[in-house]
């Protein structure tokens, strides 16, 4: 504990609030209740257990102090605070003796457990009876070991104060947040908003679209288990595909997170009923797909708590879409008079007498008290917003607004409807902490497309869906679903097509069917008849291959007419009939040599057409009809000359086939502009970062300068920089560094550069996320650390650490983005990987976890790093998918013919269906067969005439979803 750092200035800022409040309490009704007291005293004992609401006390001293001290007295004094406590904790409260409090502190320390007791709690008791009137929670019970001995204390003594209850001026202390408060309840507000709208909403859309059966219970469990579950190996953290769309969630503790009550769903066939309190409970029957569903959320951050109540509506009629509009307009008029000075009854009454105006009949139905305070107690009733309480509305105070009707009938079954939001007081006007899924058109839902047309006199017209573009550039269907109340899928279609549309296997097969349709028509269009094969146009070309300009070339070694190998011609130069005749290289295919008796056999085999020599078999010729020598043998009795010359000629074929194919590699490297250097001021630089590939030399960071037309990377050596040029980047990546060893910005080239001696198409900066010699404090390893304090600080040292790695690295890779944007015009936004999508397969040699992004899918971790464009790829073939083989194969064609496929082998069969949901949500187009397939002899077909291969049915013949099957 001695390591908590408590916030003197805050404290000493609200303490002198305190005082304040307290010293002109006579004129301020809100203070009355301490108006005439000689002290306030605030008491602490054990800590509550896990299931009950925060006390105001503990809120006050939490308020006060930044934590919770348990086993703690404050008694506040007009001259000075009085503070009894244990030595442990009076050597942490000690570090307020330095703030700038208004009064001076004193402690009455405890002796420890076994040490000779002190005079501190006799001592604090004579202060305490010395007053006649005190001001103290009356109405909070206590219990422990100090709060005993402090009973009897007071019992024994001979001369006891009058005691006052100080809630309602505790309550006010509270009320009104400071900037430190608003900004936790904010964070709070949005978790609760995020939760709503990216996972509440669309999962019970999916129930009722499915009418799928679970349980109140259940469905509110798995809402609760998006901020993480379980212990030790086997917890599970927060749910980051739904938080990782709300804003301002990028750096939330999750450590300090979590719900002020369990999530209440209701529906009509809740057993008990519907309950607008926060104290209902989700029961464990199923979710009824008709009717009124209400839902309630409520999540705390570091102690401030969020609250929002919704009420969604199947097959809505007329009177509850009224109603429910009624609510939301009811809201809006509410928020315009929750401004500084305004009266709770007054707000209550407005209330009512609005529900009166539009419908009398409800008036009756509407709640008994539109909300209350909150902040980290949930419900302060100090501060109810009720039909008799005249307490007055202060700027920064935020109320949970409750509105709704309770005990309405509709077809002789009873419902409710709510609309509950967290609410910040303005000068002018209050504003909406908590938002979406609000307005008509998210809450309603019609089963029927009829009914929800009948509708149209209440509900704003609907437009036609229309497509968006996913990543493959494939528009995505329109989906049978539709807002302005959402229609869900038509309940008049047959009972057969109604099945199959509620499976997901169904919905990812009537997808494809129409992605494999767009397919085949984009390829009829692509290639026009007669072209776009490279069979003829764009295949290889004949080579001539020239040795010698004339006799006079020839070397002279050839006069004796014995095989010569010329490395400096590529030639060998072989006797025929008195006459030196040299054969270029490229024109041999192998030699060989064998021993027969006392002689060596050299056998010379040349490259001719008709050959089926795998690799070779396409090798063209000037004239293939011309009569051409295939081989040619010579025997000597020297073996040793044979052995020599064999090696030479294998040698020197090897050194013009590496030759070629280095030529062949470097034909794409490209050399860039010049890099354009900012002047006039210091470029932006990212420090203490090591690149990949390496360069030369020793392992050294260095640093990452932002120039005006592109990226230098300058190593701490001087002499060595690799510089990228924005026009030439393809991709930008950042990976944080969660669950790995580095936090690494990545970028992918359009085309390669030369780093060093090789060729590369991406090149990484990185920095190591885990660093034991790393210290905040002094940068130097610390040694002889033990013990459970120490190890759970250096885990929360790590954690801060790698938090500010991906704060420091993200940042500089959106200000490469801007600078590649403002310099090339195109739009370059920084790619996140998606871990929580990612699949493990073997595309190179080894194992590794695949992660897709926005526009691709990558391996960035180690190298070979592997980037593929998603808008690249024309299908997907999944292979050796059979039930009982516990991996599965993926083959990715590209729409460049001419690049060959990428294999991803060895994937688990158990993530067939996460990869399946994947390539269908980037609308890939994807099939599925049991065997491999020979991808070489496939791909040489369809480039020698492409439009002949879609003109015969296409990828069809890849069966299943290509065929127009249904997916298995």
């Amino acid at each position: 504990m001695s390591k908590i750092e408590l916030n003197a200035g805050l404290f000493s800022k609200r303490l002198r609030l305190v005082y304040n409040a307290w010293a002109s309490a006579g004129k301020d009704e809100d203070y009355s209740s301490i108006a005439d007291v000689d002290a306030l005293l605030l008491v602490a004992g054990d800590p509550a257990g896990e299931d009950e609401p925060i006390r105001k006390g503990t809120a006050f001293q939490t308020w006060l102090l930044g934590f919770e001290f348990p086993s703690t007295f404050l008694m506040f004094q007009k001259e000075q605070l009085s503070i009894l406590c244990s030595a442990s904790k009076a050597k942490i409260l000690s570090q307020l003796k330095n703030s700038d409090s208004p009064v001076p502190i004193e402690f009455f320390v405890q002796a420890k457990a076994k040490e000779p007791p002190t005079d501190a709690v006799p001592r604090f008791l004579e202060t305490f009876t010395s007053f006649d009137r005190v001001a103290t929670l009356t109405k909070e019970k206590h219990s422990g070991k100090l709060v005993d001995e402090w009973n009897k204390a007071i019992e024994d003594a001979p001369k006891k104060p009058t005691v006052v209850d100080m809630a309602p001026a505790v309550a006010s202390f509270l009320a009104a947040k400071d900037e430190e408060e608003l900004k936790s309840i904010r964070t709070a507000s949005s978790l609760t908003s995020t939760l709503l709208a990216h996972y509440v909403a669309p999962k019970l859309e999916t129930i009722l679209d499915r009418e799928a059966k679970i349980s109140h219970e259940a469905f509110a469990t798995q809402i609760e288990a998006r901020i993480g579950y379980g212990e030790g190996d086997k917890a599970k953290g927060p749910d980051m595909k739904v938080w990782s769309k709300g804003r301002g969630l990028n750096d939330v503790d999750w450590g300090s997170t979590e719900f002020c009550y369990p999530p209440i769903i209701q529906s009509q066939s809740t057993s008990t009923g519907y309950d607008l309190s926060p104290v209902a409970e989700s029961s464990q029957d199923d979710i009824s797909h008709k009717g009124v569903l209400l839902v309630s959320v409520g999540m705390r951050y570091r102690s401030y708590c969020a609250n929002l109540g919704r009420s969604f509506i199947v097959d809505p009629s007329k009177e509850q879409e009224a109603t429910y509009s009624l609510l939301v307009s009811l809201q809006s008029e509410l928020l315009s008079r929750m401004k500084d000075g305004a009266i709770a009854k007054e707000l209550y009454q407005f209330a009512l007498s609005y529900v009166k105006d539009k419908k009398p009949e409800l008036e009756s139905h509407f709640v008994k008290n539109i909300g209350h305070g909150m902040g980290m107690e949930f419900r302060d009733a100090s501060y109810l917003l009720s039909a008799k309480n005249s307490r007055k509305l202060r700027t920064n105070m935020v109320f949970n607004l409750v509105l709704g009707f309770t005990g309405l009938e509709a077809d002789g079954k009873k419902y409710a409807l709510q609309l509950v939001d967290t609410v910040l007081v303005g000068a002018d006007k209050a504003t909406c902490l908590t938002t979406g899924v609000k307005s008509v058109k998210d809450t309603l839902f019609f089963l029927n497309q009829d009914e929800a047309e009948g509708q149209s006199s209440k509900a704003p017209a609907k437009k036609a869906p229309t497509t968006k573009a996913g990543a493959n550039g494939n528009p995505s269907p329109a989906k049978n679903k539709m807002a302005g109340g959402k229609v869900l899928r038509n309940k008049t279609r047959s009972a057969a097509q109604e099945e199959l549309v509620q499976s997901m296997t169904a919905k990812i097969a009537e997808h494809q069917r129409e992605l494999h349709a767009r397919l085949h028509q984009e390829g009829l269009a692509r290639f026009s008849e007669g072209g776009g094969g490279i069979g003829s146009k764009e295949g290889k070309g004949w080579k001539r291959f020239q040795s010698y300009k004339g006799e006079a070339g020839l070397p002279r070694e050839v006069e004796n007419l014995r095989i010569f190998v010329d490395r400096k011609a590529q030639t060998v130069v072989l006797p025929i009939y008195g006459y030196a005749v040299p054969f270029h290289i490229n024109t041999i295919k192998n030699v060989s040599k064998n021993d027969e008796g006392e002689f060596t056999y050299l056998r010379v085999n040349f490259q001719t057409p008709g050959q089926l020599a795998g690799r070779k078999e396409d090798t063209p010729f000037e004239d293939p009809d011309a009569t051409f020598i295939r081989s040619i043998t010579y025997r000597s009795p020297d073996g040793h000359r044979f052995d020599a010359i064999s090696k030479q000629i294998t040698d020197l074929k090897k050194e013009v086939n590496k030759r070629e194919q280095q030529k062949k590699e470097m034909a794409d490297v490209i050399e860039q502009d010049t890099l354009v250097e900012i002047k006039g001021r210091r470029p932006t630089k990212l420090p203490e970062v090591f690149v990949r590939p390496a360069l030369d030399g020793k392992r050294l960071p260095g640093e990452i300068e932002i120039h005006q037309n592109g990226l230098r990377y300058q190593s701490p050596m001087g002499s060595q920089k690799i510089d990228i040029l924005f026009s030439n980047v393809k991709h930008l990546f950042f990976q944080p560094c969660d669950h790995e060893l580095l936090v690494i910005i990545h970028v992918h080239l359009k085309a390669p550069i030369m780093i060093g001696k090789k060729k590369a198409h991406d090149v990484q900066f990185y920095r190591e996320a885990s660093d034991v010699q790393f210290d905040e404090t002094g940068n130097r390893k610390r040694k002889y650390r033990y013990g459970d304090e120490d190890e759970l600080e250096l885990e929360q040292q790590e954690r801060k650490r790698r938090q500010m790695l991906n704060k420091e690295f993200k940042l500089f890779s959106e200000k490469i983005a801007e600078a590649a944007t403002a310099s090339t015009g195109d739009t370059l936004e920084p790619d996140i990987p998606f871990r929580e999508l990612s699949f493990e397969g073997v595309p190179f040699r080894t194992n590794v976890r695949l992660q897709p992004t926005t526009e691709c899918l990558v391996h960035l971790s180690d190298p070979p790093f592997l980037v593929v464009t998603l808008s690249d790829i024309e299908i997907a073939s999944l292979e050796r998918v059979q039930f009982g083989l516990k991996q599965f194969d993926m083959v990715l064609i590209f729409k460049d013919f001419t690049k060959p496929p990428l294999h991803i082998n060895s994937i688990p069969s158990a993530q067939l269906d996460d990869v399946k949901n994947w390539l269908d949500s980037v609308d890939i187009p994807l099939s599925e067969g049991p065997v491999n397939l020979n991808w070489g002899p496939i791909m040489k077909t369809i480039n020698e005439d492409p439009y002949e291969f879609f003109q015969q049915g296409g990828w069809s013949f890849l069966g299943g979803a290509a065929a127009g099957e249904e997916v298995r």
